[in-house]
C-alpha cells in the first residue's frame, strides 16, 4: 500500500451509511472530486501517482459504498442509482457546489451517470467540468468486448510466461509480501499495453457482491441512446489509452455524443497514470487550465 497521508479525512454524516472521504494537496478554490474505479474498490489504489494533480489543486476522494473504508454489512443490493445518490450527497455535504469531477474507469462511467441525472434535474447539484480517464464501457456491448479482450490478454503467452517466471523465482519463500504484491500485479497485467510494465501498483481489493450488483442494475445499458450522453452540456475531456482492453470506440462514441475533447494516449492501456503519466497529466492540466471555474 502507499504511505501517502491525506490533509484531512472523515466520514460523511448525511449518507445512509458513513462514506470515508479524504483530501490531498493544498486547500485551494480549484477543487477536484476524484472518483475511483471498481465498482466495489477504494480510492487509495490511485495513489501516489494521481497526486500529480494535487500540486496546485485540492483533490477530494471518497471510498464508494461497499468498498474500502465504506464497506457495509447491509446486504441490500448496491445499484448504479445508489452510487449516483451517494455522489450527489457527498457533493452537498462537502460543499463542493458544482464540482469538477475526475473519473477513472468505473468512476468515469459513474460521473457520466451522475451528469445524465443532473441534466434531467434529478440531482441536487450538477458538475461544472468532467475529466474522464479511460472510462468504463458506455454500452453493454462494449463491456462484453472488453471482458473477452481482457480474458484473452490474461491468458496470453506473455502473461503466462511472467507467471511461470514468478513461480520459479523462489520469491514466495524468500519474501512472501513481495511475492503477493507481484501476484497481484500479474492479475491485472492484461490492462497494460505491455504486461511487463505492471509494476509499482498499489494493491486493492474489489468487493465482488458490490461489483456484481452494480453491473446487474445497469442491465442491457446503452448511454449512447438519444437523450442520455447528448444531454450533457458541460466541458468534458476524455482520455483513453490506445491499447486499453476497453474499446477505444466506446470513448470515441461518448466524445462524439458530448462534443467532448478527446485525447488518445499512445503506448498506454488502461492504467495511464502508471504507463504514460507525463502525457496524461499534461492533457488533464491543459484542459483544466483552459476551462475556467464556474
Amino acid at each position: 500500500m502507499n504511505d501517502v497521508h491525506p490533509r484531512e479525512s472523515g466520514f460523511t454524516k448525511t449518507t445512509s451509511i458513513p462514506l470515508y472521504w479524504a483530501t490531498y494537496g493544498p486547500a485551494t478554490s480549484d477543487r477536484l472530486l476524484v472518483l475511483h474505479g471498481g465498482p466495489g474498490a477504494h480510492h487509495d489504489y490511485l495513489l501516489p501517482q494521481m497526486l500529480a494533480l494535487a500540486a496546485d489543486r485540492d483533490l477530494v476522494f471518497y471510498d464508494q459504498r461497499g468498498g474500502g473504508r465504506s464497506k457495509t454489512d447491509d446486504r441490500t443490493p448496491i445499484t448504479w442509482r445508489t452510487h449516483v445518490e451517494d455522489l450527489d450527497q457527498v457533493v452537498r455535504e462537502l460543499e463542493l457546489n458544482s464540482p469538477t469531477i475526475v473519473g477513472y474507469s468505473w468512476g468515469g462511467l459513474l460521473a457520466l451517470l451522475y451528469a445524465i441525472e443532473a441534466a434531467a434535474g434529478r440531482t441536487q447539484s450538477r458538475p461544472s467540468r468532467l475529466v474522464l480517464i479511460d472510462p468504463a464501457p458506455v454500452t453493454r456491448q462494449f463491456r462484453q468486448t472488453f471482458e473477452s479482450e481482457f480474458a484473452r490478454r490474461q491468458n496470453s503467452l506473455e502473461v503466462v510466461r511472467l507467471r511461470e517466471e514468478l513461480a520459479a523465482s523462489g520469491l514466495r519463500e524468500k519474501d512472501a509480501d513481495t511475492y503477493r504484491h507481484r501476484t497481484f500485479e500479474l492479475s491485472v497485467a492484461g490492462y497494460f499495453a505491455d504486461p511487463r510494465a505492471a509494476h509499482d501498483l498499489t494493491t486493492f481489493r474489489v468487493t465482488g457482491r458490490v461489483q456484481a450488483s452494480v453491473w446487474e442494475s445497469l442491465g442491457d445499458y446503452d448511454l449512447t441512446a438519444p437523450g442520455l450522453l447528448d444531454s450533457i452540456s458541460v466541458p468534458t475531456l476524455i482520455v483513453h489509452g490506445r491499447q486499453d482492453p476497453i474499446p477505444l470506440a466506446s470513448s470515441e462514441a461518448a466524445a462524439r455524443a458530448m462534443h467532448a475533447q478527446f485525447v488518445v494516449l499512445e503506448h498506454s492501456g488502461h492504467v495511464p497514470y502508471v504507463e504514460q503519466p507525463a502525457a496524461l497529466f499534461e492533457a488533464v492540466s491543459a484542459f483544466l487550465n483552459s476551462q475556467p471555474l464556474s
